[in-house]
């Protein structure tokens, strides 16, 4: 009896992240298109502080995408940058980020995401990146892998920093954090890197480390929508995060993010744990 209540409950299981896969999806593909809607039109823009802004698109994105899953899965919580703050560590949490890359959405840049993360207890089931600009998914399953655009994908094979070409994101505070962050990008020039990109969209920055397109990742303050669905996909293809001290990322409150391959990731943690701000 033991062994078939086990069986079902790993079948149960299953069939719950077939069915979470599907309304993810749905979801993603109703918030990409609301952003569409809105992309270079004009916008009614409201400042939430320096340099971090709302728009009706992220509004509209959020709508659709908390919808369709709440249709689904109207008992599960939802942790979202403009609306819902339920928690990410509930029995099943949806960690939404209706549109990253804000800045560049206003500026008409096609450089945006929809971002979808699905927990379990805080164990990141599902993870869902659309650029909805170009198209483009990343979409990956705990123990089944990560896809971009249908194909498998895997972390980069880079052994050295020397190899690495680095991402980076800079938070909304424009005095020590930037300062710090500036800083990092010096040593980690000196360390003959092949260079930094700043783009401006986490939720793609992590996606891009998972396909192997960029080496390595850090950020000195992201918040839980920006790292929950881009931590699951760079798992799933092989990679490692973790917070710029190694330690876990906690999805409750904001926090440090360092990502890369499994060789980088030392080497990574050593130069930009020296500088993190410690407020």
């Amino acid at each position: 009896m033991r062994e078939y209540l086990q069986s079902n409950k790993h079948k149960s299981r299953a069939r719950l992240k077939v069915s979470a896969a599907h309304v993810a999806i749905e979801a993603a593909h109703a918030g990409s298109l609301a952003l569409l809607q809105h992309f270079r039109k004009p916008l009614d823009i409201r400042t939430k502080g320096v340099a971090n802004y709302v728009t009706q698109a992220d509004l509209a994105a959020e709508t659709a995408v908390v919808q369709t899953i709440l249709d689904a899965f109207p008992s599960h919580a939802i942790l979202s940058e403009e609306s819902h703050s339920d928690r990410a560590d509930a029995e099943h949490s949806w960690i939404i980020d209706p549109l990253d890359g804000t800045n560049n959405f206003i500026h008409g840049m096609p450089h945006f995401a929809v971002s979808i993360g699905y927990y379990q207890n805080g164990e990141g089931i599902l993870g869902i990146v659309t650029s909805p600009a170009t198209g483009d998914w990343f979409v990956a399953a705990r123990g089944e892998g990560a896809w971009f655009n249908g194909q498998p994908i895997q972390v980069s094979r880079a052994q050295g920093l020397e190899q690495a070409m680095i991402a980076c994101g800079f938070y909304y505070d424009r005095d020590q954090m930037m300062q710090s962050t500036l800083d990092t990008i010096g040593d980690l020039f000196r360390t003959q890197i092949h260079g930094i990109r700043r783009f401006g969209a986490a939720a793609l920055d992590l996606a891009w480390v998972a396909a192997g397109w960029f080496d390595g990742f850090f950020e000195y303050r992201l918040s839980p929508w920006d790292i929950a669905a881009g931590a699951v996909i760079i798992h799933e293809a092989g990679g490692k995060v973790s917070d710029c001290m190694g330690n876990p990322v906690a999805l409750n409150r904001s926090s440090s993010l360092c990502a890369s391959n499994q060789a980088l990731h030392p080497a990574m943690l050593e130069i930009i744990s020296k500088r993190l701000p410690r407020s």
